[in-house]
């Protein structure tokens, strides 16, 4: 089932005393979220995407815009009928119910012909439990458990209640480095084996990236960008997404196009032919960069660092506001540690050029690469 948001809009209050006027959190919003997709919806702190999910699972009321499961318009509809299961990020697990219990809470809780008989509801829940492998764990307490199987019971009792659509905000952030990335995959497994249409709301672009058929960037309750993760990556709107998406981040260069080439710091790095003449943000992955001796951008080398198969290489050049820039290389590139400067070429598909100003995308012709 698709959920399709119409210039969806949250206004709240000003906080304080002495404020005034009404706070934007979300401002004309509109995206669709495929059937049966993982869509990750991220972006900074404060950005609009919890404030998004609730509007979404009807626990905020939406200023103005409307919401759509399918066909049906349930911008107004109660939380309680419109079949969403919502994991939080605190879990929200009842501590003194035994994980069964907290299992079977959203079922026992149903009223009418809506509640399943006893034999049921625990029928499904045993289902949930298997399908997130907590089956040895449903006579334990929530302080009985590690922080990935409290999760894990979040999980199961959004999946008890059969929800048309599935909505995780921020489930992975009080889980250590490891447990993240194992819980990640689970939940990807989970929404592909049972095909529910869900929402994956985070502020970590590598997790997003990680296990989203598409996703959603914003900011400042603007949508900035939406698509498959690899394409806005290698295809970014604006300077916001690219500096947003990437690790290590990408690497941002005061620069000019003049005559068809860009300039950083009065060296001409790259032909960007089709770009007009201007002065721009030069935006240059780590991956970007390819030692050659004969490379038009030169830098000074701070460190180079052997990361298994890849080497990174810390520099510093005097276009590039951070201070320093780092290189991503293959291992089988050699950079003398010891040498004061490194040159390199840049790759045309790694570089992206931005209006000063606007911040936004300028393209220009990308060759072809050799063999096509």
């Amino acid at each position: 089932m698709n959920i399709t948001l119409q210039e969806l809009t949250k206004r709240f209050p000003a906080r304080g005393r002495k404020a005034k006027g009404e706070t934007t959190a979300v401002d004309s919003l509109s995206f669709t979220i495929p059937d049966g997709m993982l869509v990750g919806l991220l972006g900074p702190s404060g950005c609009g995407k919890s404030t998004t999910l609730n509007m979404i699972c009807g626990l905020e009321t939406p200023t103005s815009g409307h919401i759509f499961f399918g066909e049906e318009d349930v911008t107004a509809l109660p939380p309680e009928l419109r079949g969403v299961g919502m994991v939080f990020q605190n879990y929200a697990l009842y501590p003194h119910l035994t994980v069964m219990q907290n299992i079977l809470f959203p079922l026992e809780n149903l009223k009418g012909k809506a509640r399943p008989t006893r034999e049921q509801m625990r029928d499904r829940a045993l289902e949930a439990a298997r399908l997130v492998q907590i089956e040895d764990l449903l006579d334990r307490r929530p302080k009985e458990l590690s922080g990935g199987q409290q999760q894990r019971v979040a999980i199961a009792r959004a999946l008890v209640k059969m929800p048309r659509v599935l909505l995780l905000d921020e489930p992975l952030s009080n889980l250590d480095a490891r447990l993240r990335l194992q819980t990640r995959e689970e939940i990807c497994k989970i929404q592909k084996k049972t095909g529910i249409t869900t929402l994956f709301v985070t502020h970590d672009q590598e997790e997003a990236m990680s296990i989203s058929d598409r996703i959603v960037v914003m900011k400042e309750g603007v949508l900035m960008q939406q698509g498959a993760p690899q394409q806005v990556y290698d295809d970014p709107a604006n300077l916001f997404v690219a500096k947003f998406l990437g690790t290590p981040p990408i690497n941002v260069f005061e620069g000019e196009v003049k005559g068809g080439m860009l300039t950083l710091a009065g060296q001409k790095v790259l032909p960007v032919p089709g770009a007009p003449d201007r002065r721009v943000w030069a935006g240059v992955r780590p991956e970007g960069f390819v030692p050659a001796a004969d490379g038009a951008l030169t830098c000074e080398l701070s460190r180079v660092e052997v990361l298994g198969r890849d080497v990174s290489i810390v520099c510093a050049h005097p276009a590039c506001p951070a201070g320093t820039l780092r290189a991503i290389l293959r291992s089988e590139h050699e950079v003398d540690p010891a040498a004061k400067q490194v040159s390199f070429a840049l790759r045309p598909e790694k570089t992206f050029l931005f209006d000063r100003e606007t911040e936004v995308r300028i393209p220009f012709a990308v060759p072809a690469p050799a063999g096509d």
